[in-house]
């Protein structure tokens, strides 16, 4: 696959087509309730979701890559934290069209879910990236480091409280009170990614049954995020997005139209989830 620019156009650093996995699951994030305050009653330490990454284009279907998100305690310069990681790549058969193996990481406070610290190993054909960022949110900076293949860069940004990392949005969205919603509500979102802050939001659709081939019919929360016009997704809200209804909020399936075809994300694998799945249904509604 050839490469592509910033799937929002937002950015002029190349991204390849399983970092578009985090970006799908971004409708998750958002800094909705104003004082940007959770309490974590959703995931646990040991929790890991797998999901396969789907192009269709007519009659052309391939299953093209897994993404593997994880939370785990851990330590951090002596103080416990949350490590949030999501780890990806194409299967070895398709590395002659495109070898992608990328790694992002994040460190929080396990009360707030405040972002302490954001890594990310991006190896995607010949395009290598590193980035280091590092928050002090008692300066309301982020300092950041990254290094391409040409240059480096270090620099700070401003933030606010309500300023997240990319991995530590999708997890801090899940611990919302999404019951505060009505249908058709916009939730403002804010993250960091290449050096830059991102403001735009998500429409709460509402909830609706699905059939998952892992789960068979359950019921999920709905979602819509507003994306910017870009080289492979087009503008507007036509990505769709639903999570769980239920205390895990675990995203089970992401659609969503590009330029050429559809790209479609299913839940593969699910291990170490802090609550029983509850919504389940016997038969998705007509």
């Amino acid at each position: 696959m050839k490469k592509e620019k910033h799937l929002l156009s937002v950015s002029c650093h190349k991204k390849k087509w399983w970092i578009y996995v985090v970006w799908i699951l971004l409708p998750l994030i958002s800094s909705a309730q104003k004082n940007c305050s959770v309490t974590n009653q959703t995931f646990q330490s040991g929790e890991q979701l797998n999901f396969v990454v789907n192009y269709n284009w007519g009659a052309i279907w391939m299953t093209m890559a897994e993404v593997t998100f994880s939370a785990n305690i851990t330590e951090l310069n002596g103080r416990k934290v949350y490590r949030f990681t999501g780890n990806g790549g194409t299967y070895p058969k398709y590395d002659w069209f495109f070898k992608v193996r990328d790694m992002y990481e994040s460190y929080t406070d396990t009360v707030t879910l405040a972002p302490i610290r954001f890594r990310r190993e991006v190896n995607e054909g010949s395009h290598h990236a590193k980035d280091d960022y590092v928050f002090n949110h008692k300066k309301n900076k982020v300092y950041i480091s990254e290094q391409r293949k040409d240059k480096s860069r270090f620099d700070s940004l401003s933030i606010t409280s309500c300023t997240n990392d990319v991995m530590t949005s999708i997890f801090y969205a899940r611990c919302l009170d999404f019951s505060a919603y009505q249908p058709n509500d916009t939730i403002p979102i804010s993250f960091v990614l290449d050096g830059e802050i991102f403001n735009s939001y998500i429409r709460y659709v509402g909830t609706e049954v699905i059939y998952s081939e892992l789960l068979g019919n359950v019921r999920c929360i709905k979602f819509k995020p507003k994306l910017l016009e870009g080289t492979i997704f087009k503008g507007g809200e036509g990505m769709t997005v639903w999570v769980t209804d239920d205390k895990n909020k675990m995203p089970v399936y992401v659609e969503t139209p590009i330029i050429v075809g559809t790209i479609k994300v299913n839940l593969n694998k699910y291990s170490g989830l802090r609550h029983p799945i509850n919504c389940f249904v016997s038969k998705a509604k007509e």
